[in-house]
């Protein structure tokens, strides 16, 4: 493959690898691999060059182009053959204005990116677009890959699933048992991976699977594999498309594994370095109490960093106590100004709630990042006259079980403030004018 962009130790060692080989680690230091562009080469262009490129691609969302990844090829992975793309148009997913839940939360210029809103329903597709697309040009120059693994709490489970199947690619899936959404565990079960439930953790399963992948034959389809993170960056790069080319002043997000926080800075610096934007919006992790590394880190300004053992949370998507991109999500919130903040399971339920009853339907990890929103604006790190977009990761329909008791009572020592549970009447018309 020419030198485009290529894959380069996240920790300074110099060493590179071309973007399709078989590796994930620093062979010198052990770090993790980032990919790199040549920036020199696309600074060819001006910067309204490539805003007039990706806006008239956006405009058409013809072939290849109507996914929003693919709308920026030649910042993600220009080397991948068209033909071997795999897509279900995934990104270019609605940034929808908040204004009423924002005026209750204290941030009257909300935002909420419904990234959810997209194939398999959650930003996963993003990543998953392009690490698939790779692996299918890989097999076809004849690399010997017989499938693609991953550990996964529910979402990336589902997206692998779905874009291996779409490219007739074998999918191993490793899930903790009994912590995965019935919605989510019948994706990948759906679309006919090999779906193995352990009993473990997503840190256990993650341990196992990075065993599964030193046979080479296997590949890793987790976060630790940056080819995910260069289509997950698009999602910052399509907020501030979406705004006229103009940066909200915060972007706030769930953060687990912390591959998602890691890739959004990636794009937005991506962007600042080619003059496409002149500033830097602030960024803020949201963690749930129950799995709460990064939040320990940042108060104590990331000088120490101690994996813990995750506790049961609603947010299972984040429920990850060991986060595989620490280091390259440090380096994020040094550059943007970064603050960490979590939740509590009570606030989380009950901000999913409140979203909902001004018409969102949103997963519990967008609960906690709501939530930390009301807390940065309680706490006035986040003024009032700042505008503030809120990242939607997955669609809620795939936690309707814990929606469903939450309205019937029935999460534990969760203290509802928004139940509205049927009520049960005979069928005449004088009994519900009475309710009414």
């Amino acid at each position: 493959m020419n030198e485009n962009s290529w894959l380069e130790c996240i920790r300074g060692c110099g060493v590179r690898h071309a973007v399709d080989e078989v590796v994930y680690h620093c062979e010198q230091c052990g770090g993790l691999l980032d990919v790199v562009h040549d920036t020199e080469a696309l600074l060819q262009h001006s910067a309204q060059e490539w805003k007039d490129l990706f806006d008239g691609r956006t405009l058409l969302r013809t072939g290849i182009y109507a996914s929003g990844v693919w709308a920026k090829k030649e910042w993600v992975c220009p080397q991948i053959p068209d033909d071997t793309v795999v897509s279900f148009n995934e990104g270019n997913t609605p940034l929808v204005s908040a204004r009423l839940l924002g005026r209750q939360i204290g941030i009257p210029d909300l935002w909420v990116k419904q990234c959810g809103n997209s194939h398999t329903g959650s930003f996963k597709d993003l990543g998953m677009t392009v690490l698939v697309s790779m692996v299918n040009a890989m097999i076809r120059r004849g690399k010997p890959i017989k499938a693609v693994a991953c550990a996964s709490t529910g979402d990336t489970s589902a997206a692998l699933a779905a874009y291996a199947a779409a490219a007739g690619i074998p999918a191993i899936i490793l899930l903790p048992r009994n912590k995965v959404s019935p919605e989510q565990l019948i994706q990948p079960l759906a679309n006919g991976a090999k779906v193995l439930a352990l009993d473990a953790d997503f840190d256990g399963c993650m341990r196992v699977v990075q065993e599964l992948a030193q046979d080479p034959s296997i590949y890793l389809a987790n976060s630790m594999n940056s080819l995910r993170m260069e289509g997950q960056k698009t999602v910052g790069i399509e907020i501030v498309q979406q705004f006229g080319w103009q940066v909200p002043d915060w972007i706030i997000l769930p953060a687990g594994n912390l591959g998602n926080v890691s890739a959004l800075g990636k794009g937005l610096l991506l962007m600042f370095e080619l003059g496409l934007i002149d500033r830097l919006p602030r960024i803020a992790c949201a963690q749930a109490q129950n799995a709460n590394p990064f939040y320990l880190a940042f108060k104590n300004g990331f000088s120490s960093y101690q994996p813990v053992v995750a506790k049961t949370s609603m947010a299972s998507a984040i429920q990850i106590g060991a986060p595989v991109s620490y280091e390259r999500a440090v380096k994020v919130m040094h550059r943007f100004e970064g603050v960490v903040e979590q939740v509590s399971e009570e606030e989380l339920a009950n901000m999913c709630a409140l979203a909902d009853r001004n018409g969102l339907y949103c997963c519990p990890q967008t609960g906690v990042a709501l939530g930390v929103a009301q807390k940065l604006a309680a706490q006035h790190v986040i003024e009032a006259n700042e505008r503030v977009v809120v990242i939607s990761t997955a669609n809620g329909l795939k936690f309707s079980q814990m929606k469903t008791a939450y309205h019937a009572g029935g999460l534990k020592d969760i203290q509802a403030h928004y139940v509205n549970a049927p009520i049960e009447i005979e069928a005449d018309v004088r009994a519900v004018l009475r309710c009414l």
